[in-house]
């Protein structure tokens, strides 16, 4: 028996951005972000489309073998703990966990054959992040940009009053825990970040709740203007425009118009509604996040990390993210308790997209960083202080699923061997998923953005959408 404690913490920061980039966090104000991307603008804006990604991370890496790809006649070390359950769709089966799933698995794909190489959580967060191979296999700040990041870029003249790419990230974090850094690309198109727990009576979005009542009771231009520019600003002076009107203008609009407001503000769903998604962190998220793409916004990162908050008592044997070492919890007594939350989140945003008509328009990708190994690991846990049961980091096999965008659902995409250790039919990569929410959003990922040193950088180095995918 592997005996090692050794904790394996997940992603964790390395840096935090002390200029341009905090949004949300305290450390910019609006008119800063709208001049830093009016000065990053290039001219030959990409073909825009009305459409949007929901982008569901679930850091730590979920496991593919317990969720979507699992295999009852492997070996008990490989098999897992739970058991299977047939959905509406003949031949894909889903965990036990996750009945909510079952019964709406004609309206979402299962893709089981995605691969590549980077086992570390930084590297398989920026592999998966921006689909270009990472200088380094460590480390979560990006060396690429990330796909938020470049669907800002392409549709940074779209203006409907609203930030373009938000994140929804727990407890404040910013775009390097995941790799959601904008790279090359700058600091202004990092996303609009929402932290906190929506489900929270307290909850409130930094620069556009307070900002709102803030525009309401203070009559004076001048007065909002220096308001807005509250904080600091790190922003090299030989890049400012000489006239900045345009931009304070444009940042009182968004937050003066009601539109964003209106957007983060859950208060206006049903209580019917709200129950559906769960009144949890989780299911308030994906609300807002089917709220904020029907305003307008392009591209919505929703962080599903940690189930132990709102209400849900932390598990002596759970571990906080996906990462389900045997060191870091009990890998059966955990999904157990996260699953159900994930499994009410994620099908109730799904049939609410088809529901409400957005099925074609709004594309919905939910995955992690890779799988876990196939084979059980069994060591000491260093909460709990005995043996159980985990599986390690594993890029050679995972799964995740997809939804709306006009796609064929109903369908499983490609297979794992018996034992779920590697592809065995339609081997696929972070590309060819990237490939394919281009293609939605009408973005050619030929195109290309100069680096640092002004040389040219293809969106996508490679890759090609998944033809099975494709409506005809």
């Amino acid at each position: 028996m592997n005996t090692s404690r050794t904790l394996c913490p997940g992603p964790r920061t390395r840096r935090e951005f002390l200029s341009a980039g905090m949004l949300g966090l305290g450390g910019m104000a609006l008119p800063d972000l709208l001049r830093l991307r009016a000065r990053a603008a290039e001219r030959g804006a990409a073909v825009e489309r009305d459409t949007s990604v929901i982008f569901v991370w679930m850091p730590g890496g979920p496991p593919h073998m317990d969720m979507y790809d699992m295999k009852p006649n492997a070996s008990s070390d490989y098999r897992g703990a739970f058991r299977p359950i047939p959905t509406k769709v003949p031949g894909m089966d889903v965990c036990e966990l996750m009945p909510r799933h079952a019964a709406v698995a004609d309206q979402f794909s299962m893709v089981r054959s995605i691969s590549h190489t980077f086992a570390d959580h930084g590297g398989g967060h920026k592999r998966m992040m921006t689909g270009r191979v990472p200088l380094t296999p460590v480390d979560t700040v990006n060396d690429a940009p990330a796909t938020g990041s470049i669907v800002a870029k392409c549709r940074e003249t779209r203006d409907y009053g609203i930030p373009n790419y938000v994140s929804m990230n727990p407890g404040g974090r910013t775009g390097d825990v995941f790799a959601q850094g904008s790279a090359y690309l700058s600091q202004a198109y990092m996303p609009f970040t929402v932290e906190g727990d929506p489900s929270a009576p307290n909850f409130s979005v930094p620069n556009v709740a307070p900002m709102q009542s803030m525009a309401q009771r203070i009559d004076d231009r001048t007065r909002l203007l220096a308001s807005l520019d509250r904080i600091e600003r790190h922003i090299d002076a030989s890049r400012m425009m000489e006239s900045m009107d345009t931009f304070q203008r444009r940042a009182i609009s968004m937050l003066t118009s009601g539109r964003a407001k209106s957007a983060f503000d859950l208060s206006l769903e049903t209580d019917a509604v709200r129950d559906r998604y769960g009144r949890h962190c989780w299911g308030q998220r994906a609300l807002m996040a089917r709220r904020l793409v029907e305003a307008g916004v392009s591209f919505v990162t929703l962080v599903m990390e940690n189930p132990y908050q709102s209400g849900v008592s932390f598990l002596k044997q759970g571990v906080y993210n996906w990462d389900s070492h045997a060191v870091n919890c009990h890998i059966w007594h955990d999904l157990q308790a996260r699953l159900p939350i994930y499994d009410q989140a994620v099908t109730a945003l799904i049939e609410d997209v088809y529901q409400r008509g957005l099925d074609k328009r709004t594309l919905i990708l939910v995955t992690g960083e890779f799988g876990r190994t196939p084979r059980i690991e069994n060591s000491i846990g260093t909460q709990t202080g005995v043996a159980q049961p985990g599986r390690d980091h594993w890029p050679q096999a995972m799964s995740l699923i997809m939804a709306g965008g006009g796609m064929r659902t109903g369908q499983v995409v490609g297979s794992t061997n018996s034992k779920g250790e590697h592809p065995a039919d339609r081997p696929l990569t972070p590309n060819d998923l990237w490939a394919t929410v281009y293609r939605h959003l009408g973005i050619n990922y030929d195109d290309s953005f100069p680096d640092h040193r002004g040389r040219p950088m293809p969106i996508l180095p490679f890759g090609d959408p998944i033809a099975e995918l494709l409506s005809a």
